[in-house]
């Protein structure tokens, strides 16, 4: 080979050599100065140029770089493949199994994410962030795989082909929502951000029409509230009279960082913003504004010194007309890892998003309840809000409406952009019935009857039967209720059933048996021993619903009746007659009821069973009217014979006054 040409070929090598290494620290400067959608896009087109013989080394290191920039920017798929090169061409820099764990969780790779965490712990075995990632992926293979009763849905209304995301309440009523959208407003021309590759964000806003519709979004309108910058996540205090929100300047081409500024309802508008001095230095990011139901406390987000790694959620206390020092919120909130977007509910209770705690990938939403209210930083019990609430992807930016289980959140779940969208969530309202029947004793319904309903959350109601002796009643859960079906000539009878917390629709059957006031009414269930006027255990129920009568009844009296077969003399039979019916009228009065209420007659064989309509369609060889008297009973066979005077030994009570103690 001519000797000018090989000093020509090496003099080509060398120049492209230079100008490959002058991209890539092109490259490095945006990555550094946060642009890093710009400079993902610069190490996606310098990778190929780099040989994988050759440049080996030096390839692994632009995948890692071009991974790292994607991973920023939720661009997941593409952060993936370029950890995986990066794996595959021998990289060294210690984050990258721990980041390509991180991004493989976010895809839903949970048994390839396990792997690589596993890899970052045999390096570093102290670490927090690889074991809460082991345990992380783990629950997510099994017990993390059952939902929770919240259902989720994209909102129609708020979102748009862009990023939408970090909605909340504006209004003690939940019909205003203000929210963060890249969507480019009417009129005006896109021009993408290098950092996030999008618009910068803007505040928009929503309200429920009088058909309780989300009309569609506009721009808050105020002075210098949407301008240039991005503005980001709002927050209101608890008066709605004050808005919070997140700044992010940038000047000749410089990130000046994040800053909190607030301004005040004036009419329907916002005044000019105001910067919120939470820090002295003015280099130090502070943003993601929550005020606490109190109002005595701004929460906010920052990457202060002093912090435990990654971004910190703080708070700072009301002084006059300015704030006190920031103080951290502690280990129980704070990780290693990245903690962002505090919001709070009427409760108390504080939801932030985080990926250094136990998730299911990328962001997950937690619920961190205080322990202790006090001058000082609380402790928390922290509970991750699982599905599907969470997911594989980043989930952030929740707020509850003060009237219930229900809400909004933001997510880049299932966009093939990784687009924050907006989602609402609720819990549905399970319908629980009480439902029954109010019949005789005889099985018909009793028709004009009704049921009074009355429940320790303070309900009172009246519901009428229908013709077949049915009602129904809408309960609410986790509610005790006391029935009382009551009917003119019936004795009233008082039932009571607790509603729990099922999830599904359920009713709670109780149906009631009326007894008329001038008939008596056979007990049930009552039993002497054999030629005795001693009663059987088995008695105590029966016996226990006669009491329960009474007490429902307060001012009636009755007459305990009880009756015997032919069998034997009419003496003894009176005798043990009247025996066993004193025998019930002890058991009642030891069991609290007042001996001038109960009369105890015993009646012997002389008033004989007058079958009815009822009792005749369950012993068909009867005859409605005819009284099953010794003569008509001898008659009959042994069998029928045996049901008979089984039908003629029996217990009864009637109603003998019911103005007791009443005047």
């Amino acid at each position: 080979m001519p000797k000018r040409l090989l000093a020509g070929l090496l003099l080509v090598a060398i120049m492209a050599s230079c100008s490959l290494n002058s991209r890539i620290t092109k490259a490095d400067k945006k990555f550094a100065l946060g642009e890093y959608y710009k400079a993902a896009e610069m190490y996606r087109k310098i990778y190929p140029r780099v040989s994988s013989k050759k440049q080996r080394k030096l390839k692994g290191e632009v995948a890692f770089k071009m991974g790292n920039s994607y991973r920023i920017i939720e661009s997941n798929r593409r952060a993936e493949t370029g950890f995986k090169n990066a794996v595959r061409y021998g990289c060294r820099d210690s984050l990258l199994y721990y980041y390509y764990a991180e991004v493989l969780r976010r895809n839903g790779k949970y048994n390839e994410a396990l792997k690589m965490y596993q890899r970052y712990e045999k390096l570093f075995p102290e670490s927090e962030l690889a074991r809460n990632g082991i345990e992380s992926c783990e629950k997510a293979l099994d017990e993390w795989k059952e939902k929770t009763r919240y259902v989720v849905t994209k909102d129609p209304v708020m979102n748009s082909r862009y990023s939408d995301f970090c909605p909340v309440f504006a209004s003690s009523d939940a019909d205003v929502v203000y929210f963060n959208s890249t969507r480019i407003p009417k009129g005006t021309k896109s021009k993408n951000s290098n950092i996030t590759g999008q618009r910068n964000n803007e505040i928009y806003t929503t309200r429920k029409n009088a058909r309780e519709q989300w009309e569609e979004p506009g721009l808050v309108e105020g002075e210098d509230i949407n301008t240039e910058f991005d503005e980001g996540a709002c927050a209101f205090s608890p008066d709605y009279q004050q808005m919070y929100f997140t700044v992010s300047k940038v000047e000749k081409g410089k990130t000046l960082g994040a800053a909190i500024y607030v301004s005040n309802r004036s009419g329907g508008e916002w005044t000019k913003p105001e910067l919120v001095k939470l820090v002295e230095d003015s280099t130090i990011s502070t943003a993601h504004p929550a005020m606490s139901p109190d109002g005595k406390y701004l929460y906010f987000v920052s990457d202060m010194p002093g912090g435990f790694g990654g971004k910190d959620i703080w708070r700072s206390a009301k002084e006059g007309e300015g704030w006190g020092y920031p103080e951290n919120l502690g280990p129980e909130i704070n990780t290693p890892g990245e903690e962002m977007f505090p919001s709070f509910r009427q409760d108390g209770t504080l939801y932030f998003s985080s990926d250094g705690h136990q998730g299911l990938g990328g962001l997950d939403i937690f619920a961190a309840k205080p322990e202790q209210s006090s001058d000082s930083v609380p402790t928390w019990r922290i509970e991750n809000l699982l599905q599907p609430i969470n997911s594989r992807a980043d989930d952030f930016g929740i707020t509850f409406a003060p009237d219930g289980e229900w809400g909004f959140f933001s997510s880049n779940r299932n966009d093939r952009k990784f687009y924050d969208a907006i989602f609402r969530f609720e819990i549905p309202q399970y319908d629980y019935t009480l439902r029954g029947t109010v019949s005789d004793t005889d099985g018909e319904p009793v028709s004009d009857a009704s049921v009074k309903i009355v429940g320790n959350d303070g309900t009172i109601a009246s519901v009428k039967v229908n013709k077949k002796g049915e009602y129904e009643f809408a309960a609410a859960k986790n509610t005790k209720y006391v029935m009382l079906a009551t009917c003119r000539a019936y004795l009233n009878n008082k039932q009571s059933v607790e509603v729990g917390d099922d999830q599904e629709d359920k009713s709670y059957e109780t149906d009631f048996t009326l007894s008329l006031i001038d008939k008596p009414v056979k007990m049930n269930n009552i039993f002497f021993k054999f030629g005795s006027a001693e009663l059987t255990p088995e008695s105590s129920a029966g016996l226990d619903d006669l009491v329960k009568l009474l007490q429902d009844n307060p001012n009636i009296t009755i007459e305990i009746g009880a009756h015997t077969d032919y069998v034997g003399s009419d003496e003894d039979n009176f005798k043990l007659s009247s025996q066993r019916a004193q025998a019930v009228v002890d058991y009642l009065l030891a069991k609290g009821i007042e001996q001038a209420r109960l009369t105890a007659k015993g009646y012997g064989e002389s008033q004989p069973v007058v079958p009815d309509k009822a009792l005749v369609r369950k012993n068909r060889f009867l005859r409605v009217g005819v009284p099953l008297t010794e003569e008509y009973v001898s008659k009959l066979d042994d069998k029928q014979k045996e049901i008979a005077n089984g039908l003629n030994r029996r217990t009864e009570f009637k109603v003998l006054k019911t103005t007791y103690n009443m005047f």
